[in-house]
């Protein structure tokens, strides 16, 4: 379903948000809620590799009035290193993208088995059995790393979920296992493919400035400046390498629900003007698509 433009934009413009369809601990109903309290006129729920609760959320986002626009979080591996990319404004029925996604849950499943392998060989036996099982039997639903380290922490091997990333998770340290997955130009391509708009997810995490001109080359379209995990200097690097390269700009809050990893729906958002050339760069590529 297309949507129309321009919409006009009252509040905060959120566009990284996650639910429960991946590593997020609220369901699309209590995202949408969380996001309404906190002023959001406009988001998009990035889920990690699955677009399986954005119906829920642009249903729910309808009822308080809120304009949702499709997205996902899209994890490219580079150099044995991830590297998210952020898609927009794409048509969730496109069959090439809808393939990728298959394949990204699938290779996110056998990662944690083999996590969970690791884990019990270094005496830090966890059960994955029901979040597996549960895994494949809805299909949509993506999993990973965090929902390991919550498991870690009701096993009582660590005392947080960052605990179990700094001892156990993270790159270097014995449960963790690399990823496989598609480069982040391959990516990029698919979003075009499906319609969209293509985003560099927090590049400040990585240091991925020096990557960004050899991505844009490649089609990115945009950059994620605005980012919890970026301060005001890294805010101005990034907004300044995209306005060389003639890129957008994204932003949003990165909200999981969960105290270690990112902020309130609202508390980082997209300026106004911003979110008006993602659109206006939308209309120009095809028709936009909702849930």
């Amino acid at each position: 379903m297309s949507l129309s433009f321009p919409r006009p934009v009252r509040g905060g413009i959120d566009l990284h948000l996650h639910t429960t369809a991946s590593d997020g601990r609220c369901t699309p109903r209590q995202l949408v809620e969380r996001a309404a309290k906190a002023g959001v006129s406009v988001m998009a729920v990035t889920d990690h590799d699955t677009t399986a609760a954005v119906g829920d959320v642009h249903a729910e986002a309808r009822r308080h009035g809120i304009h949702a626009v499709t997205g996902i979080e899209i994890t490219a591996v580079e150099a044995g290193r991830d590297l998210h990319v952020l898609g927009y404004l794409f048509d969730v029925q496109h069959q090439g993208l809808a393939a990728l996604l298959v394949e990204q849950r699938a290779a996110r499943i056998a990662r944690i088995e083999a996590i969970g392998s690791r884990l019990a060989a270094h005496g830090v036996p966890i059960d994955l059995g029901p979040m597996l099982e549960q895994t494949r039997r809805d299909s949509g639903r993506s999993i990973g790393r965090p929902q390991v380290a919550r498991a870690m922490v009701a096993a009582g091997h660590v005392a947080t979920v960052q605990e179990a990333f700094d001892r156990w998770l993270q790159r270097g340290r014995p449960g963790f296992v690399p990823r496989e997955g598609p480069t982040p130009e391959a990516v990029i391509d698919i979003i075009h493919q499906a319609g969209g708009i293509a985003s560099i997810a927090h590049p400040g995490q990585r240091d991925l400035g020096p990557r960004i001109p050899v991505l844009a080359a490649a089609g990115l379209d945009a950059v994620e400046a605005f980012h919890p995990d970026h301060d005001a200097s890294l805010v101005q690097e990034y907004m300044e390498i995209a306005r060389d390269l003639d890129l957008l700009l994204t932003g949003g809050s990165d909200f999981h629900g969960d105290p270690a990893h990112g902020c309130e729906p609202g508390s980082v958002t997209l300026p106004a003007a911003e979110w008006a050339r993602v659109e206006a760069r939308s209309v120009r590529r095809g028709p936009s698509r909702s849930a």
